[in-house]
């Protein structure tokens, strides 16, 4: 360090969130995450009810082999399935976020669910060849949760880094995807071509550099 030049001191309340971030993270990947507990809640709901619902965003991405934190659930339904979801549980563990609102929070555990539906548009929500699809065709269910198969989810969240400058972090889901699940470039063949460019970019990004 020069001389005369002071160090500066990490403040308490900066440290305190430091450590408040770890313990978050620990319990997120321990599975005891308060937006897990509600994850289960939705979906056993949502199950019951017989309502064709898929998981998407984050959450989503732990199926495909990138675990990261986040607080907040997206799930994919109808018109129709929102509309059924509301009648029967707002006010019954669900409200609205705010009035009027299509997403819903869990009052229990204090977690937000962001709602989006089958035909709308990814990213900035103008009309584009990428939509988000119908659950009752192109959900995937399995024992426990409904998921969208690994080249729709892509197709998704290319579309929405795309065309919504506040949504790069759909572009680095799609990138740390690739890296995590070694996916080949020839999958761009299978995406829409109105996202297989951008693909094919952020697969060239991951791949080994040679040394000269």
């Amino acid at each position: 360090m020069l001389a005369g030049m002071r160090r500066s001191q990490l403040d308490g309340p900066a440290e305190e969130r430091f450590w408040d971030g770890v313990q978050a993270a620990e319990r997120f990947f321990m599975g005891e995450a308060e937006v897990q507990k509600a994850l289960h809640k939705l979906v056993q709901t949502l199950e019951t009810d017989g309502t064709p619902y898929a998981i998407v965003g984050a959450m989503a991405l732990n199926e495909f082999g990138y675990r990261r934190v986040t607080v907040d659930i997206d799930v994919l339904l109808t018109p129709e399935g929102l509309a059924a979801f509301k009648s029967r549980h707002l006010g019954r563990g669900y409200v609205e976020q705010f009035p009027g609102s299509r997403g819903v929070r869990d009052a229990e555990h204090g977690v937000d669910i962001d709602v989006v539906l089958a035909g709308s548009y990814p990213g900035d929500g103008k009309p584009k060849p990428v939509a988000f699809p119908d659950p009752r065709t192109a959900a995937e269910p399995g024992a426990r949760v409904a998921l969208l198969p690994l080249r729709v989810l892509l197709e998704l969240k290319l579309a929405s880094g795309l065309t919504a400058p506040d949504r790069l972090r759909d572009l680095a889901d799609v990138q740390e995807v690739i890296r995590v699940r070694h996916l080949p470039r020839t999958l761009a063949d299978e995406l829409d071509p109105f996202v297989r460019e951008k693909y094919l970019e952020l697969w060239h990004a991951v791949q080994p550099r040679r040394e000269e």
